[in-house]
């Protein structure tokens, strides 16, 4: 289970299940790769706040569940990710450009979901509509006291 970060006045469990397919849904990530794509990751970590709950794939496509900061945006982080690993990749694995022409590794689009430690949408959304009614059921049971 992932803990909360804590800067000086806030406190965040900001949990992002992230899809990436690769370019033409080529078939391109291998054991090795995606071992090398794991360390990336972990680079990543040590330089971003940005931190790799999980990270599985596919010969296709990568899954991540990562826990970040407000700082970052969805649309910032997967910009960030997908730059980094990509040029990374190519890099360490040269042959990777002979399968995905063009110089671009992943496909522009991309999956996200954010993930609830503590409850789902439905038990959010009650939560969220009966703010307040607490006081208001107290206010109205008083009043109906009062008449006695």
């Amino acid at each position: 289970m992932s803990d909360h970060i804590l800067k000086r006045h806030n406190k965040t469990l900001l949990l992002y299940h992230l899809v990436f397919p690769l370019k033409y849904r080529k078939s391109v990530i291998t054991k090795e790769i995606g071992k090398t794509l794991k360390q990336i990751c972990f680079e990543i970590s040590d330089r971003y706040e940005v931190h790799f709950v999980e990270i599985g794939y596919e010969p296709d496509h990568v899954h991540f569940l990562v826990q970040s900061v407000p700082d970052y945006s969805v649309s910032k982080m997967i910009r960030m990710l997908k730059s980094i690993t990509a040029k990374q990749l190519f890099q360490r694995h040269p042959e990777i450009k002979a399968k995905l022409w063009g110089g671009k590794f992943w496909t522009s689009g991309f999956y996200a979901n954010t993930v609830g430690q503590y409850s789902n949408e439905e038990v959010i959304k009650a939560y969220v509509k009966n703010q307040g009614m607490e006081k208001e059921y107290k206010k109205i049971h008083s009043e109906q006291l009062k008449l006695f």
